[in-house]
């Protein structure tokens, strides 16, 4: 067993660092992934959602990134990154580059770091990249359209990271991917990280990473940190019993998924004309009205966020209590990945469902997937 980030390999420097931080023993994702970082394997790492994964692959990238004592310089062609992180939001580029950025702040020679995304100006991303980037996290449409405007070149890059791997080897973003790796030099090291991996991923694998080495599995969420819950009510029900179970519970925040940013909205505007406080989170908003909903809603500012998947991937929410499922995600991975944003760090966490009698049969499945077993409660009149 690990118990300091001193056994992993990692320099006096980045262990100082995250020591700083309040990062003092390795989690075992951090424990599997550092070493074989360090001596450059490529990875594909599977490993639950809230157990450390961002820290696995920015301490080492960092310490590397370091040693070489990496030269700033203007290139032909654009600016050059070193490192790039891809992932699939903005709220969750914003995430992996504070990350990045804590670490970074306590190196003397202090590393690049800057995130890109869409939803606001390009401008001042395009400014800030004429001094080059040490590590470049961004969404790969905005990444495309800096590459296009020349703002930033990726041949001389040393590491790609694919964060929510299987979202990223999706149909929705594969078309982007493929002309980003195609910009790519092949003698980069290629690192994947993800809490679920699906077979279609899977298959899409070879243009990416060179002999990887696989760690981790697949596990139900947070083992027994979370327990999960199913309601029986008719759709018509949902509202109500959605209303009485935040009332009645006492939770200082709930966190609830709808499947569409029309359902988003209409279940937002029924908690508020209810008396209870609550934000919308989806794509149709702004990045700034996105961002303050966030914001209010991690600080307690606010005490129901109604989100669409947007808000499933890799947002890292400290003491959420619960997870309420209207709809169903559209996919058994979904769940899982909701599920993930309660529970984190070894805390105790529910994930309460409504269920239809249209959405029985995903519950099966879920179960199925997950590993898991749900009960299907009826609901009492008192509750």
């Amino acid at each position: 067993m690990v118990f300091a980030f001193s056994d992993l390999g990692l320099s006096p420097l980045i262990v100082d660092a995250l020591c700083v931080l309040g990062v003092i023993e390795p989690r075992p994702v951090q424990s599997m992934a550092v070493p074989p970082i360090l001596a450059g394997r490529d990875l594909l790492v599977l490993s639950p959602t809230g157990s450390g994964k961002t820290i696995a692959f920015a301490g080492p990238i960092l310490d590397r990134l370091d040693a070489e004592r990496v030269a700033r310089r203007e290139a032909r062609g654009g600016s050059p990154a070193r490192a790039l992180v891809l992932v699939p939001t903005r709220e969750l580029a914003a995430q992996v580059g504070a990350v990045f950025d804590d670490i970074a702040a306590m190196i003397p020679d202090r590393p690049r770091v800057l995130v890109v995304h869409g939803g606001v100006s390009i401008n001042p991303q395009m400014l800030a990249l004429r001094g080059g980037a040490d590590v470049l996290v961004a969404t790969p449409g905005r990444l495309l359209d800096l590459v296009n405007h020349n703002a930033v070149s990726l041949s001389t890059l040393r590491f790609l990271v694919l964060d929510e791997a299987d979202r990223m080897l999706d149909e929705g973003f594969h078309d982007e991917l493929a002309k980003i790796l195609a910009l790519l030099p092949p003698e980069r090291q290629s690192l994947l990280f993800s809490a679920t991996f699906s077979d279609q991923a899977a298959a899409l694998l070879g243009p990416v990473l060179h002999d990887p080495l696989r760690l981790g599995e697949e596990k139900p969420p947070h083992g027994g940190t979370v327990r999960h819950e199913a309601y029986a009510v008719t759709t018509e029900d949902k509202g109500p019993f959605l209303r009485r179970l935040i009332l009645e519970k006492g939770w200082d925040r709930v966190l609830v998924f709808a499947s569409s940013t029309r359902r988003v909205d209409n279940v937002t505007r029924k908690l508020n004309n209810n008396g209870i406080p609550a934000l919308a989170l989806h794509g149709d908003l702004s990045q700034s009205a996105r961002g303050m909903g966030l914001a209010d809603f991690k600080a307690g500012r606010i005490k129901v966020l109604v989100a669409s998947d947007l808000a499933s991937r890799g947002l890292d929410i400290d003491g959420l209590p619960c997870v309420i499922n209207y709809e169903f995600p559209r996919s058994p991975l979904d769940y899982i990945h909701r599920a993930g944003r309660t529970g984190r760090v070894d805390t105790a966490g529910i994930v309460i469902s409504l269920v239809a009698p249209e959405d029985e049969a995903m519950l099966r499945v879920i179960e199925k997937k997950s590993k898991l077993r749900i009960a299907l409660i009826q609901p009492s009149a008192s509750g």
